[in-house]
């Protein structure tokens, strides 16, 4: 990558007015800072069409202590990255693309102190783990129901009672991203091996059977390498030619502060895929075509507004349950063959909508919740 040192310290001082908005990251050996850098560029170039100090920030190079910090910005001309000198920023917004980055100490700890700060506004501050997540949404009434039944996979017997209640279960680790690590089992009773485990590669499945509760352990805690899982109800998907289908939404707040819609897009599976995901060879649709085919016209529209409704309200319970500070989460939900919608997942770091009007709509979005965070902050200067 080519970095290029701007020397031009004192520039930001005729723009002190401006709202400055970080995007964070981490430092890396070989290319500067790790993350989606044609995200970061459409991030930037947004952030100054709304008019803000906009740059992208590693955690290394925050000091808080400092008025000034190095950061990065972006040439669209030259398409090149340059470093030089920012603001402190006054709101970060976490893009830290891996957790195993995010939970390194120096890491933690610099999150744990600009959570602390008095003068900066941090939102998304770590990503959800699919257990503390279903945690939450199980603590109210309203969003419970959407939730398949969830368990830790601790036992071969806890397994096995699970497969009692449902024969047909999605193993997906904790920490797990993008459909990566997620198994099924199937109980087929009238085979003479009748456990089938499918377990997702890059773009196919590999099927193993297996004869009894025992094996089929053996080779889940082979197939897991000792990672965390959770094991879930598999949900008998609606589905579009033969192949299943679910519905991506994407949940941001507005320059009011309050959570919003921001755009529904759709995923049909691959043909020998477990999940919907596009790099496993899933495809996009129109999510209205999509339910108008599995229920026809008017129960598609109710379907729609029902979907809206259940992303809000799971945004809502997910926040007060976390008690994070968040600005957007986009959600992997299905809706069965019965038309009840289902929450699969929930994402505090977004990955780029394909579609381009959801697109062109989040990158707004993250600046209006950046100016309403940065109006709170002046209102409590002055009010101090």
């Amino acid at each position: 990558m080519n970095v290029e040192w701007v020397d031009d310290e004192d520039s930001f001082e005729l723009h002190s007015s401006k709202p400055v908005l970080a995007i964070l990251t981490v430092e890396d050996d070989l290319q500067f800072f790790r993350g989606n850098r044609s995200n970061f560029s459409d991030l930037l170039q947004t952030g100054k069409e709304l008019g803000f100090i906009t740059y992208v920030l590693t955690t290394s190079d925050l000091n808080l202590n400092k008025r000034r910090v190095k950061g990065f910005a972006y040439s669209a001309e030259t398409k090149t990255w340059h470093q030089r000198m920012f603001p402190l920023p006054g709101i970060i917004y976490n893009r830290i693309p891996f957790r195993e980055d995010e939970t390194q100490p120096a890491v933690r700890r610099k999150l744990a102190a600009i959570m602390r700060h008095p003068g900066i506004r941090l939102f998304n501050p770590k990503f959800f783990d699919k257990w503390s997540l279903f945690e939450w949404l199980k603590l109210s009434k309203t969003t419970k129901p959407f939730i398949p039944s969830t368990r830790k996979l601790m036992t071969p017997v806890g397994l096995k009672n699970m497969l009692r209640k449902h024969p047909y279960l999605y193993l997906k680790p904790i920490s797990g991203k993008a459909g990566v690590g997620i198994m099924t089992i199937l109980i087929q009773p009238d085979k003479p091996k009748p456990y089938r485990l499918k377990v997702q590669s890059k773009k196919k499945s590999i099927t193993y059977r297996c004869a009894s509760i025992s094996n089929l352990w053996s080779r889940i805690k082979k197939q897991s390498s000792g990672e965390a899982y959770i094991a879930q109800q598999g949900i008998e998907l609606a589905s579009f030619h033969d192949r299943r289908f679910d519905l991506r939404a994407l949940v941001q707040k507005n320059r009011l502060g309050q959570w919003d819609l921001t755009g529904i897009g759709a995923r049909v599976a691959g043909s020998s895929s477990i999940t919907t995901h596009v790099p496993r060879g899933g495809c996009i649709e129109d999510p209205e075509k999509l339910l108008v085919s599995a229920f026809g016209t008017e129960q598609a529209r109710r379907l729609l507004v029902r979907v809206k409704q259940t992303a809000m309200m799971i945004a809502k319970q997910i926040e007060r349950g976390s008690k994070f500070t968040l600005g957007e989460m986009s959600m992997d939900l299905g809706v069965d063959v019965d038309g009840n919608v289902w929450l699969f997942e929930a994402n505090s770091k977004p990955m780029k909508f394909d579609e381009p009007h959801i697109r062109k709509k989040s990158l707004e979005r993250i600046y209006h919740y950046g100016l309403y965070l940065n109006k709170q902050k002046l209102e409590k200067a002055g009010g101090a």
